[in-house]
Protein backbone atom coordinates (compact mmCIF):
# COMPACT_ATOMS: atom_id res chain seq x y z
CA UNK A 1 0.00 0.00 0.00
CA UNK A 2 1.28 3.47 -0.68
CA UNK A 3 2.26 5.94 1.78
CA UNK A 4 0.57 8.68 2.05
CA UNK A 5 2.07 12.54 2.34
CA UNK A 6 1.00 16.31 3.24
CA UNK A 7 2.46 18.82 1.48
CA UNK A 8 1.44 22.59 2.43
CA UNK A 9 2.39 24.61 -0.30
CA UNK A 10 2.83 21.95 -1.93
CA UNK A 11 1.18 23.22 -5.58
CA UNK A 12 3.71 26.04 -6.40
CA UNK A 13 7.47 26.52 -6.35
CA UNK A 14 9.79 24.40 -4.00
CA UNK A 15 6.27 22.63 -2.62
CA UNK A 16 5.60 21.38 -5.96
CA UNK A 17 8.91 19.88 -6.43
CA UNK A 18 8.46 18.29 -3.05
CA UNK A 19 5.26 16.53 -4.00
CA UNK A 20 6.68 15.81 -7.52
CA UNK A 21 9.44 13.82 -5.46
CA UNK A 22 7.29 12.12 -3.22
CA UNK A 23 5.13 10.68 -5.76
CA UNK A 24 8.43 9.56 -7.45
CA UNK A 25 9.14 7.90 -4.35
CA UNK A 26 5.28 5.96 -4.74
CA UNK A 27 3.87 8.17 -1.89
CA UNK A 28 0.26 9.38 -2.27
CA UNK A 29 0.56 13.01 -1.82
CA UNK A 30 -2.02 15.44 -0.51
CA UNK A 31 -1.11 19.21 -1.29
CA UNK A 32 -2.07 21.60 0.43
CA UNK A 33 -2.81 25.41 -0.47
CA UNK A 34 -3.94 28.71 0.25
CA UNK A 35 -5.59 30.44 -2.69
CA UNK A 36 -4.19 30.16 -6.27
CA UNK A 37 -7.23 27.68 -7.68
CA UNK A 38 -5.39 27.31 -10.98
CA UNK A 39 -2.33 26.44 -9.69
CA UNK A 40 -4.08 23.74 -7.78
CA UNK A 41 -6.04 22.72 -11.03
CA UNK A 42 -2.82 22.15 -12.97
CA UNK A 43 -1.23 20.17 -10.07
CA UNK A 44 -4.11 17.28 -10.27
CA UNK A 45 -4.00 17.50 -13.82
CA UNK A 46 -0.45 17.09 -14.19
CA UNK A 47 0.33 14.72 -11.65
CA UNK A 48 -3.10 12.96 -10.72
CA UNK A 49 -2.93 13.76 -7.04
CA UNK A 50 -5.54 15.83 -4.94
CA UNK A 51 -5.02 19.55 -4.15
CA UNK A 52 -6.61 20.75 -0.75
CA UNK A 53 -7.34 24.38 0.15
CA UNK A 54 -6.70 25.34 3.76
CA UNK A 55 -5.53 27.80 5.94
CA UNK A 56 -3.10 26.45 7.97
CA UNK A 57 -2.93 28.87 10.40
CA UNK A 58 -6.51 27.79 12.22
CA UNK A 59 -6.07 24.54 13.97
CA UNK A 60 -9.85 23.40 13.21
CA UNK A 61 -9.62 23.60 10.10
CA UNK A 62 -6.40 21.75 9.59
CA UNK A 63 -8.01 18.75 11.84
CA UNK A 64 -11.04 18.67 9.54
CA UNK A 65 -8.84 18.87 6.10
CA UNK A 66 -6.64 16.50 7.44
CA UNK A 67 -9.68 14.04 8.73
CA UNK A 68 -10.92 14.12 5.11
CA UNK A 69 -7.23 13.33 3.38
CA UNK A 70 -7.00 10.46 5.45
CA UNK A 71 -10.90 9.15 5.06
CA UNK A 72 -9.84 9.28 1.43
CA UNK A 73 -6.36 8.47 1.32
CA UNK A 74 -5.54 6.76 4.45
CA UNK A 75 -3.06 7.50 7.53
CA UNK A 76 -0.55 10.14 7.33
CA UNK A 77 2.75 8.88 6.82
CA UNK A 78 4.59 12.25 5.91
CA UNK A 79 3.97 15.51 6.94
CA UNK A 80 6.16 18.41 5.31
CA UNK A 81 5.68 21.99 6.53
CA UNK A 82 6.38 24.06 3.77
CA UNK A 83 3.53 26.92 3.39
CA UNK A 84 5.44 30.11 3.48
CA UNK A 85 4.80 33.84 2.92
CA UNK A 86 6.89 37.12 3.17
CA UNK A 87 5.12 40.62 4.31
CA UNK A 88 9.03 41.91 4.43
CA UNK A 89 9.62 45.71 5.56
CA UNK A 90 11.77 47.33 8.56
CA UNK A 91 10.46 46.78 11.64
CA UNK A 92 10.07 50.10 12.65
CA UNK A 93 7.63 50.54 9.54
CA UNK A 94 6.09 46.91 9.81
CA UNK A 95 2.21 46.88 10.30
CA UNK A 96 0.67 44.58 13.38
CA UNK A 97 -1.06 42.52 10.84
CA UNK A 98 2.69 41.90 8.55
CA UNK A 99 3.95 40.30 11.99
CA UNK A 100 0.77 38.10 12.57
CA UNK A 101 0.31 36.78 8.79
CA UNK A 102 4.15 35.34 8.32
CA UNK A 103 3.74 34.63 12.27
CA UNK A 104 0.51 32.33 12.00
CA UNK A 105 1.36 30.98 8.22
CA UNK A 106 4.89 30.38 8.70
CA UNK A 107 4.93 28.77 12.38
CA UNK A 108 1.72 28.29 13.90
CA UNK A 109 1.31 26.37 10.91
CA UNK A 110 3.62 23.84 12.39
CA UNK A 111 1.76 23.47 15.13
CA UNK A 112 -1.72 22.83 13.48
CA UNK A 113 -0.97 20.44 11.38
CA UNK A 114 1.66 18.66 13.21
CA UNK A 115 -0.95 18.85 16.26
CA UNK A 116 -3.13 17.18 13.51
CA UNK A 117 -1.19 14.05 12.51
CA UNK A 118 0.92 13.59 15.28
CA UNK A 119 -1.74 11.66 17.55
CA UNK A 120 -2.65 9.20 14.18
CA UNK A 121 1.56 8.79 14.05
CA UNK A 122 2.14 8.11 17.72
CA UNK A 123 -0.19 5.36 18.00
CA UNK A 124 1.01 4.02 14.59
CA UNK A 125 4.47 4.12 15.71
CA UNK A 126 5.96 5.85 12.33
CA UNK A 127 5.95 8.90 10.63
CA UNK A 128 7.97 11.78 9.19
CA UNK A 129 7.69 15.20 9.74
CA UNK A 130 9.75 17.57 7.24
CA UNK A 131 10.09 21.14 8.21
CA UNK A 132 10.82 23.73 5.46
CA UNK A 133 12.94 26.85 7.36
CA UNK A 134 14.93 28.75 6.01
CA UNK A 135 18.50 30.22 5.83
CA UNK A 136 17.06 33.50 6.99
CA UNK A 137 15.89 31.45 9.73
CA UNK A 138 19.69 30.87 10.49
CA UNK A 139 21.02 34.07 9.91
CA UNK A 140 18.82 36.97 9.97
CA UNK A 141 18.14 38.83 7.29
CA UNK A 142 17.40 42.78 6.69
CA UNK A 143 14.08 43.73 6.09
CA UNK A 144 13.11 40.70 7.63
CA UNK A 145 12.08 40.31 11.56
CA UNK A 146 8.90 38.66 11.23
CA UNK A 147 9.88 36.07 8.55
CA UNK A 148 13.36 35.40 10.05
CA UNK A 149 11.62 34.93 13.30
CA UNK A 150 9.38 32.36 12.49
CA UNK A 151 11.81 30.28 10.38
CA UNK A 152 14.02 30.25 13.22
CA UNK A 153 10.97 29.70 15.70
CA UNK A 154 10.83 26.45 13.13
CA UNK A 155 13.68 25.09 14.31
CA UNK A 156 13.49 25.45 17.94
CA UNK A 157 10.22 23.82 17.12
CA UNK A 158 11.37 21.15 15.35
CA UNK A 159 14.24 20.00 18.07
CA UNK A 160 11.62 20.49 20.89
CA UNK A 161 8.95 17.73 18.24
CA UNK A 162 11.55 15.62 17.88
CA UNK A 163 12.79 14.87 21.25
CA UNK A 164 8.74 14.06 21.92
CA UNK A 165 8.42 11.91 19.30
CA UNK A 166 11.51 9.83 18.93
CA UNK A 167 10.88 6.94 21.31
CA UNK A 168 7.34 6.21 19.01
CA UNK A 169 9.51 6.12 15.51
CA UNK A 170 8.67 9.55 14.44
CA UNK A 171 11.11 11.62 12.83
CA UNK A 172 11.20 15.59 12.74
CA UNK A 173 13.68 17.61 10.69
CA UNK A 174 14.28 20.69 8.85
CA UNK A 175 15.75 21.79 6.29
CA UNK A 176 17.09 25.49 5.56
CA UNK A 177 17.01 26.36 1.99
CA UNK A 178 18.69 29.31 0.76
CA UNK A 179 18.16 31.35 -2.24
CA UNK A 180 16.38 28.84 -4.67
CA UNK A 181 14.98 29.54 -7.99
CA UNK A 182 11.46 30.29 -8.23
CA UNK A 183 8.44 32.79 -9.28
CA UNK A 184 9.45 34.83 -6.14
CA UNK A 185 13.38 34.92 -6.48
CA UNK A 186 12.41 35.48 -10.61
CA UNK A 187 10.42 38.38 -9.66
CA UNK A 188 13.14 40.03 -7.28
CA UNK A 189 15.00 43.55 -8.44
CA UNK A 190 17.44 42.23 -10.72
CA UNK A 191 20.44 44.14 -9.02
CA UNK A 192 19.78 42.68 -5.65
CA UNK A 193 19.60 39.08 -6.91
CA UNK A 194 23.05 39.83 -8.80
CA UNK A 195 24.63 41.24 -5.28
CA UNK A 196 23.14 37.75 -3.25
CA UNK A 197 24.34 35.28 -5.93
CA UNK A 198 27.67 36.93 -5.63
CA UNK A 199 27.35 35.66 -1.38
CA UNK A 200 27.01 32.60 -2.74
CA UNK A 201 30.43 30.05 -2.49
CA UNK A 202 28.59 28.11 -5.63
CA UNK A 203 28.13 30.65 -7.36
CA UNK A 204 24.72 30.17 -8.62
CA UNK A 205 20.86 29.83 -7.14
CA UNK A 206 19.57 26.51 -5.72
CA UNK A 207 17.56 24.21 -7.76
CA UNK A 208 13.44 23.26 -6.89
CA UNK A 209 14.27 19.71 -7.00
CA UNK A 210 17.71 19.79 -4.49
CA UNK A 211 15.29 21.05 -2.13
CA UNK A 212 13.02 18.06 -3.37
CA UNK A 213 14.96 15.42 -3.30
CA UNK A 214 16.73 16.17 0.16
CA UNK A 215 13.02 16.21 1.77
CA UNK A 216 12.41 12.91 -0.30
CA UNK A 217 15.36 11.54 1.61
CA UNK A 218 14.16 12.37 4.66
CA UNK A 219 10.92 10.81 4.00
CA UNK A 220 11.98 7.54 3.38
CA UNK A 221 13.68 4.47 5.11
CA UNK A 222 17.01 5.43 4.64
CA UNK A 223 16.74 8.66 6.65
CA UNK A 224 15.20 6.35 9.79
CA UNK A 225 18.20 7.63 12.27
CA UNK A 226 18.08 11.14 11.63
CA UNK A 227 15.95 13.19 13.63
CA UNK A 228 15.96 16.59 15.38
CA UNK A 229 18.82 18.06 12.34
CA UNK A 230 19.08 20.96 11.03
CA UNK A 231 19.73 20.80 7.15
CA UNK A 232 21.18 23.46 5.29
CA UNK A 233 21.28 23.51 1.37
CA UNK A 234 22.38 26.75 0.56
CA UNK A 235 25.49 26.38 -1.36
CA UNK A 236 27.87 27.39 0.81
CA UNK A 237 26.26 30.90 1.54
CA UNK A 238 26.36 30.35 5.66
CA UNK A 239 27.62 27.33 6.90
CA UNK A 240 26.92 26.18 10.53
Amino acid sequence: MSKVAIVTGGTRGIGLDISKALIADGFKVAAIYAGNDKAAKSFEADTGQKAYKLDVGKLAKCEAVIKKIEDELGPVHTLVNNAGITRDGMLHKMAEDSWHDVIETNLTSCYTMCRSVIAGMRERGAGRIVNISSINGQKGQLGQANYSAAKAGMIGFTKALALEAARKGITVNCVCPGYIKTDMTESMDSAVLESIVKQIPMGRMGKPNEIADLVAFLASDKAAYITGATLSINGGQYMV
